[in-house]
């Protein structure tokens, strides 16, 4: 039974990282003594050493310890061992391309699809979806595909941000992406707000968080979820 979080964003302004949703973390990796991270996003360019120590540090204060896959000599034997997994945000383009170039897409989503306790935040959400195509990242680089982890039904975009209106930026909302990517694809697309998150227990699917998150669909206008919604029969 799938077993997943799936995080807006990894760090609340003013607060630490992961700091916000510890206490759903140590319920949800409660079975695991180690925690598989997956460093390849790295936001702003960071290492993967640097990366992976700043995460272990905040599981590290739930008493679970987490190791880079990069520490492995075979990426696809950590996928295969790990008691849990943790993808970290930072640029989807560069963490897809590694994903791929690794060959372990296939192989985590089975892995994640056959009830290993996951968790995503931003990039690492990005990829949970059908593909990658609603990211906000620039196009750093090239990956083989734009087909993720399939592991709901539908796509996401993290960080979701609402019109400013006392703003007077001219430049494109999320919400005028979103339909420029419905102009040629049916997806349904998820903007989900910093500070929400979908938990997946098997097929069901539910926002969690205090905050709505906003639907969309080809061709129709924009819905405002609210908290403790059920999305199992969104496709």
């Amino acid at each position: 039974m799938k077993s997943i979080i799936i995080a807006s964003t990894s760090t609340l302004h003013g607060g630490s990282y992961l700091n916000y949703i510890l206490p759903a973390l140590q319920l949800h990796f409660k079975n695991c003594t180690t925690i598989l991270f997956i460093p390849y996003a790295r936001p702003s360019g960071i290492s993967h050493e640097e990366y992976t120590q700043k995460a272990a540090e905040a599981f590290a204060s739930i008493n679970i310890k987490l190791q880079g896959i990069h520490e492995f000599e075979s990426p696809e034997k950590a996928i295969q061992n790990a008691e849990g997994i943790f993808t970290g945000g930072g640029n989807t383009f560069l963490l897809v391309t590694q994903l791929y170039k690794n060959n372990i897409m296939q192989l985590l989503a089975e892995k994640v699809k056959n009830g290993t306790p996951y968790l995503g935040t931003s990039a690492g959400s990005n990829i949970c979806g059908l593909s990658m195509q609603t990211t906000n990242d620039m196009p750093i680089i090239y990956p083989p595909s734009f087909q993720t982890l399939g592991l709901i039904p539908f796509n996401l975009n993290p960080h979701y941000l609402d019109p400013d209106v006392n703003s007077q930026h001219m430049g494109e909302t999320r919400e005028t992406r979103i339909k420029e990517f419905h102009a040629f694809n049916a997806i349904p697309v998820l903007g989900l707000r910093e500070g929400s998150w979908l938990e997946v227990k098997g097929n069901k699917i539910t926002l969690k968080g205090s905050l709505k998150a906003r639907l969309f669909k080809q061709n129709q206008n924009p819905e405002e979820l609210e908290p403790e919604s059920d999305l199992s029969n969104l496709k």
